[in-house]
Order: structure tokens, then C-alpha cells, then sequence
């Protein structure tokens, strides 16, 4: 939670905002809708397992699902994730008697029995009864901090639903808490994105760590001896990236390196390793004069001259300024 305090506090106020919802006094709310953005590995994650923690401490319930980047193609599996820990606390007339007139329309959804051949159920209606099913669990088990994590991943028709739906959630003691890749969001989401983008404090946009960030981190793990310069070279190499900087800091302590300038080659392996393929091909798909440029960039190390990796690359002054841009 390293230089999250401003999200965290965010949070916090969402929370208490959402404990006076069920206090009986009617009040305007304008966080009913928590979103956190950014790309991947800033810590959303860490941020939505620490936003279950402190609603857990708070007493609510919570509920929850993840999207997945390979189970896109299950139907409603998001939702199932979110409704179904509930419900099959309940035996078989019990949840007739919760779902009600809407049991047929909405079991086969929500994976309560087995799919039976038939007409295809009406996507509206399908929509309107997990919309009663979501808004009852609400009322029964107020107030509800409902999370989604990796939003940009949720099945199309768990996002088609979710964005029907959080259009009510100001009316009800509930808190839905989401975290996405904006570029990455599909066009099911489209309302969801424009209840984000007007509020005031959101979408919380998470940043890059700063250097001091990163440093924090690399001396938790390898001692407070860690060199100035060598954590500057760190937070470098990671850009800023939190995910990075904590392997970047295990692998250091795993090879028992205590941060001085003499461990500054092998601090750069490691860098290297965390990134992985992904980033060789996207240099790779770069063309040879920025490749080059790259290169010799990583050898120099943080700070270096752009005019003297130039010069080391063997590259003109135009080819070094497009490799910079």
C-alpha cells in the first residue's frame, strides 16, 4: 500500500458513507460507484484484497468476483461468482421462496441446476431477475460491498448486466467497488464508463511509484543499508511499476545482494527476468534503429546521456530522436 494513501482514504470515506445508508436518514449519496484504474501491475489488485479486508472489519457483507482473462466465454460466470456463495447457503425451498417468481428464468443463469433444453430465456428478462436477485441479497444482508477485480476480463454478459445495474446503486445500502485496465474495458461497458467518469474523485487513476516509492520497497526486503544509488537504479529499471519493484526486491533477498553499487549487474538480470518475454516482443516490434537505442540505454543505466547512447548505437541524430520519442 506504498503511496496508495490518497485511494485508501478514498475508500475509507466510500465506506462510511455507505454505513450511514442503512442509519434511516435519507441522504444524497455520490459513492456508490468506487472504480480503480490504471494498467497492469500498479496494484489494483492489492488495493481491491485490501478494500475486502477493511469492509470485513467494518461488518459488511461482501461479495465478490474476478474476471478471467481465459473464461471469457462462460456465460454469467462473473455473476455466479458474485451471488452464488449466498445462495446455496440456502436449501431447495428456501431459495424457491428467495428467488420466487423468478426461479425459472434465473436458475439455469446462476448455475442453481442443470440447463434444460428449452427456448432460449429472454435477455431482458434474464437482466430484470439478477437485478431482483442482487437488489434482495442487498436488502437482506445490508449494507453489501460487492468487488470486481480485473473488470476489463468479465464475461460479456455479466459486464451487460453490471452496467444495467449500477445505474440503481445510489438507491440501495451497496458499494460496488470495480478495478480495470481502462484500454482494455469492452464496449459492453459503455454506461459503466460514463457513471465513472463524472464523479468528481473518479475514476482513481493509480500511478507509478516515485523513486522514494520504490526505494521504500527494495529496503524492506534487502536492509536499510540499500545505497541511494542503487535504488534510484531500481526504480529505473521497474519503472515505477509496484508488481516489479516487490519481485524486484524478493529476488534481491533470495540472492542475498544488500544493494550497493557492485550489485547493481546482477540487479539488472533480475529486472530483466521479472519483465519477461512480454517486453522482448515488444521491442521487437520496434525497428532496429529504437532497438539499438535500447540496447545500449540498458547498458549505459539510469541516468544516461541520450546524445552518448547515440554515439555508442552508432545512430544519426534523426534516428536517435525517434528512438527517444
Amino acid at each position: 500500500m506504498i503511496e496508495r494513501r490518497r485511494e485508501l482514504q478514498a475508500l475509507d470515506a466510500a465506506f462510511q458513507e455507505l454505513r450511514r445508508s442503512t442509519d434511516g436518514v435519507p441522504r444524497a449519496r455520490r459513492r456508490g460507484l468506487f472504480a480503480l484504474t490504471g494498467p497492469a501491475g500498479l496494484g489494483k489488485t492489492a488495493l481491491i484484497t485490501e478494500a475486502r479486508d477493511r469492509a470485513a472489519a467494518c461488518g459488511f457483507t461482501v461479495l465478490s468476483g474476478r474476471g478471467g482473462e481465459t473464461e471469457q466465454g462462460s456465460a454469467f460466470r462473473v455473476v455466479r461468482q458474485l451471488v452464488q456463495p449466498s445462495l446455496a447457503r440456502m436449501d431447495a425451498t428456501e431459495l424457491r421462496t428467495f428467488l420466487g417468481s423468478w426461479y425459472d428464468i434465473v436458475a439455469a443463469v446462476l448455475g442453481l441446476e442443470a440447463s434444460r433444453p428449452a427456448a432460449a430465456p429472454d435477455p431482458a428478462g434474464v437482466r430484470e431477475g439478477l437485478d431482483w436477485v442482487m437488489t434482495r441479497l442487498t436488502v437482506k444482508k445490508a449494507p453489501v460491498v460487492l468487488l470486481l477485480d480485473d473488470l476489463h476480463w468479465a464475461d460479456p454478459e455479466s459486464l451487460s448486466w453490471l452496467d444495467s445495474f449500477a445505474t440503481r446503486v445510489d438507491d440501495l445500502p451497496l458499494l460496488i467497488v470495480v478495478a480495470y485496465r481502462p484500454d482494455e474495458l469492452p464496449p459492453e461497458a459503455g454506461q459503466l464508463r460514463t457513471l465513472v467518469g463524472p464523479h468528481g474523485d473518479r475514476p482513481h487513476d493509480l500511478a507509478h511509484l516515485t523513486a522514494d516509492g520504490v526505494a521504500q520497497i527494495i529496503r524492506n526486503e534487502v536492509g536499510e543499508t540499500a545505497e541511494d544509488v542503487f535504488c534510484k537504479e531500481c526504480w529505473s529499471a521497474t519503472g515505477g511499476s509496484p508488481f516489479e519493484a516487490v519481485e524486484l526486491a524478493i529476488g534481491l533477498a533470495e540472492r542475498k545482494l544488500s544493494g550497493t553499487e557492485d550489485d547493481l549487474p546482477a540487479m539488472r538480470e533480475l529486472a530483466a527476468a521479472i519483465k519477461g518475454p512480454g517486453l522482448i516482443e515488444r521491442l521487437e516490434r520496434l525497428d532496429t534503429a529504437t532497438v539499438r537505442f535500447a540496447h545500449t540505454a540498458a547498458v549505459l543505466g539510469s541516468p544516461f546521456s541520450p546524445q552518448l547512447a547515440a554515439s555508442v548505437a552508432v545512430l544519426g541524430d534523426e534516428a536517435a530522436a525517434e528512438a527517444i520519442q
